[in-house]
């Protein structure tokens, strides 16, 4: 076990190689999330009455996040997970009888759900992009979405970094084309945050969400969405308490910004989480972990290409279009619940899925990963095959 993998208190006997599901949240970070709570559990009313600080504490929160994310704290709202915030934009935009909602064939399964659901509710339709694989030119994943962005087009979707293929996309420029021709832009970035460097404003994106318990390390119920003042307005929530207001624009009932108070004041629920989230960061920044997970980076990429050259499978896509810490591996026919089940017995915690009929499986990497974590994993899959 090496040193940093104590920082955490993930079981030992395990080879943890799924951060990309749920994170990991070092124990430290836990410990201030714990504390949080037992400062609520102490005084419940002090602790959850937006009048009595809570929304301060918040706010500061949100200013804390703005410049890790390269945004105003205007324009972010707490949320648990990004496929909330996401459900909450899908649900908001004005879509008419015969819109389209252009997308692409990686993206997450829930999200699909939810776009599939408003295209039925409100008579739009989904046009779906097959992205090229192998991905590795730019200008090949623009040219997929772009030549679909016909006149009645009125929303892209799409991941920043792809959750069953981990595929880091370059959607900057796809996102400047889309909104030069009118389309509302809503990103995907689950995976993304702590992973990748971000400057929101610069994107540009309409929308975008992330979560704070991936890769950022933050407890669980930890994300955000960012939207652009313009679109503010049309954001409402799914569910209708006191931050609502009828004039959706400026100060909210709470006295911050409008937009993130009725987002944010859904009824009773523990804020902890968002509270501790400061604490991620600040673990984050003393270890450099961005220097470390550049580390973990090169681990993933070369056991990606050893598992390849060894099933003889190319991988999904050059360097610069796979994720730095994850990579998806496509494997031999198998039955995935038969592979995760046998991994599973040998304590190497890994997802194991179909995608578009392929078997694959997600190895992420980070720097309390060591070489003996993969190893265990490549011998067993070995053995399985």
């Amino acid at each position: 076990m090496n040193d940093l993998r104590r920082l955490f208190l993930l079981d030992p006997t395990v080879a943890f190689l799924n951060h990309g599901s749920f994170g990991a949240c070092p124990a430290e970070v836990f410990q201030v999330f714990q504390d949080l709570q037992r400062e609520m559990e102490a005084e419940p009313v002090a602790y959850l009455d937006p009048a009595r600080g809570q929304w301060a504490r918040l706010g500061q929160v949100r200013e804390m996040l703005a410049a890790e994310l390269g945004a105003r704290a205007q324009d972010l709202a707490l949320m648990t997970n990004a496929t909330e915030a996401l459900n909450v934009v899908a649900h908001s935009l004005p879509l008419a009888p015969g819109d389209e909602i252009l997308t692409t064939d990686h993206e997450y399964a829930a999200l699909d759900m939810t776009w599939g659901q408003v295209a039925r509710a409100r008579g739009a339709r989904l046009v779906v992009a097959r992205l090229p694989l192998a991905l590795t030119s730019a200008e090949a994943f623009a040219a997929a979405l772009t030549g679909l962005m016909g006149p009645r087009v009125r929303v892209l979707f799409l991941s920043h970094i792809s959750s069953a293929t981990a595929l880091h996309f370059p959607i900057a420029a796809v996102v400047a084309a889309a909104r030069a021709r009118g389309i509302c832009t809503v990103i995907d970035g689950a995976h993304a945050p702590g992973q990748v460097a971000l400057n929101l404003d610069a994107l540009g994106a309409d929308a975008y969400a992330g979560n704070g318990h991936k890769w950022m390390m933050a407890p669980k119920g930890t994300a955000f969405l960012h939207v652009r003042a313009e679109l503010q307005p049309l954001i409402a929530p799914r569910i209708i308490s006191h931050g609502w207001q009828e004039a959706q624009t400026g100060v909210g009932p709470f006295g911050g910004p409008a937009f993130s108070d009725r987002l944010q004041m859904l009824g009773t629920r523990d804020p902890s989480a968002w509270l501790a989230w400061p604490a991620a960061l600040k673990f984050r920044a003393r270890l450099n972990w961005i220097s470390l997970a550049a580390q973990a980076s090169e681990t993933a990429w070369h056991f990606g290409n050893l598992v390849a050259e060894w099933t003889g499978i190319p991988l999904l896509a050059t360097r610069p279009f796979c994720a730095p810490q994850m990579v998806a591996l496509a494997l031999p026919p198998c039955e995935p619940a038969a592979l995760k089940a046998f991994l599973w017995d040998r304590r190497i915690e890994v997802p194991c899925y179909l995608w578009q009929g392929r078997p694959m499986l997600r190895v992420s990497v980070q720097p309390y990963n060591d070489i003996n974590d993969l190893e265990r994993l490549l011998e067993a899959l070995r053995a399985f095959f």
